[in-house]
Order: C-alpha cells, then structure tokens, then sequence
C-alpha cells in the first residue's frame, strides 16, 4: 500500500534540540538506504521510521512529505560529492579517478539518481536544480580548455562523457559493479586503466 503523507505549503520544522537534530539525522541515514534499495515509489515511510526510532509526526514536521525526503536527500548527495570530489586544476584524469573511489565508497548515490531516471526524468538532465552544481564541473572544465590542459568542446559533453567512464564499475553498469569489498589490487588496475584512458580522450 502506498504512503500518503499530508501535503502542505508551510514550511518545514527545524529541529530546535540537539536530540531533535540526532532524529533528523537518523531518518536521513535511513530514508538514504531505503530510498537507494526501492525507489521513491517503492520506499515505505513504516520502514524509515522504524529504522530512525521515530514516528510518521516527525518525519513529516521535518520533511514535509516522502517526495521533499527524497529530494532533500537527492540534491544534499549532489552538493556532498560536487564539494567532496572537486575538479582540481583541471586534471579530469585524477577526478575520474577520484570519482570512481567515492563511488565504492558511496553507491547510493548512484542508485537515487538511478531512481530518479526510473521515475521522474527518463531524458535530459536529472533535475533542473542540479544546474549550479553542473556548472561548477563546467566552469572548471573551461578554465583548463582556456590554459590548454583539456581539449577544446563543449565543457558540458566533456563532463558527461568523463562521469560515464568514472561510472563504468559502480551500480549502473550492465557489465560489472565492483565493491569496496573486492582486492585493492583490482581497484588499483582499474585506476589506472580509467586514468590513462580519461587522459588519452581529454588530451589537447
């Protein structure tokens, strides 16, 4: 049975307590997990309140309603690994690479935006609000173009093209997805295959 949580146009509750805070957390924490197993349409609100040791009251005083919990995860996972693994000097070698580590390290990410392909924008961009963090990748891409590091073309083709061969042993592929668990060996060769190759396409 689907869940239907009110909907409404006030704003959402902050927590004012550090215990208030701890729930928040933990209903992230589990909405995260539940959200990247089934889905926005499979998940079921019973099972992250469950897992969060609260109740229906809080997560909607702080969320507003399953949909906003899940683009509120959505969107803070986007800003975590546009912060987290950053285009640094323009080397999209070293951020394929850098890339392929937090995906082992964090698949749910790839699974939410999985979900989002599944259920909400099947074409185009994921969401039109993933625009600043589009173009913090684009504007870094140009720079480099500009002081001959990469390749001249569009900066926003370079960047898809790089996130897909970044994305080629993480959850999405219909070949292998490697884990964490695997020998550092195999992630070591798959490093340096990804970065020879990124390198290769993205020389000037």
């Amino acid at each position: 049975m689907a869940d239907h949580a009110p909907r409404t146009t006030r704003a959402t509750a902050e927590p004012s307590t550090a215990r208030g805070v701890a729930t928040r957390q933990r209903i992230l924490d589990a909405a995260t997990l539940e959200f990247a197993e089934h889905g926005l349409a499979g998940a079921r609100i019973e099972r992250i309140t469950a897992a969060a040791r609260t109740n229906k009251a809080q997560l909607y005083a702080y969320f507003g309603d399953k949909s906003a919990l899940f683009d509120t995860i959505f969107f803070a996972s986007l800003e975590r690994i546009t912060e987290a693994v950053p285009i640094e000097d323009g080397d999209l070698a070293d951020w394929a690479v850098r890339l392929y580590d937090e995906y082992l390290e964090n698949p749910e990410l790839i699974r939410l935006a999985t979900w989002v392909r599944l259920e909400r924008r099947p074409t185009g961009h994921l969401a039109e609000e993933t625009a600043p963090f589009d173009r913090i990748k684009a504007d870094a891409i140009t720079e480099a173009q500009a002081a001959g590091r990469i390749r001249a073309g569009d900066p926003d083709d370079l960047k898809t093209l790089v996130i897909g061969m970044s994305m080629s042993w993480s959850p999405v592929s219909n070949v292998y997805a490697a884990t964490r668990d695997e020998p550092e060996s195999d992630h070591r060769r798959r490093r340096e295959l990804l970065r020879d190759a990124v390198s290769r396409v993205t020389a000037p």
